[in-house]
């Protein structure tokens, strides 16, 4: 099955503004870990926990994209709902097995892991009211 362009250029957008909002996170968690040392910590475990959020969120939109795209092409309306129902369980999954590894994991920093996971939709958002067509 070939990607249609609609599927890669919004995922594309959802890559690049929710590493956007991964970098002004990190520049956050640098100054909030100058002002306070001993309560916001920065070190490696920051941007390697902002960068696989990124992967995480970036890839459950693009697997949300990918199940619609295989639905319509396919013309199972008729099994949409339960196939739509499938796919929202599996990437929920995904999402709540990287907020697991974040927890245990020494090697994350749990609130750099979560915050890219909310950052999509806060971008698809802020698109909608100012760029509207």
């Amino acid at each position: 099955m070939k990607v249609q362009d609609s599927i890669k250029k919004e995922t594309l957008f959802v890559a690049a503004s929710t590493a956007f909002g991964a970098c002004l996170m990190i520049i956050a968690f640098f100054f909030l870990h100058r002002a306070y040392p001993d309560y916001v910590p920065f070190d490696y475990r920051v941007p390697l926990s902002a960068a696989v959020g990124t992967f995480v969120a970036t890839a459950n939109f693009f697997l949300m994209g990918m199940t619609i795209q295989n639905i319509v092409e396919n013309g199972e309306q008729d099994h949409a709902y339960q196939k739509v129902r499938t796919s929202f369980r599996y990437r929920t999954l995904m999402q709540l097995a990287w907020i697991g590894i974040c927890m245990i994991a020494p090697c994350f920093q749990i609130v750099a892991g979560l915050v890219p996971l909310f950052l999509p939709a806060l971008f698809i958002k802020i698109r909608g009211i100012f760029f509207h067509r």
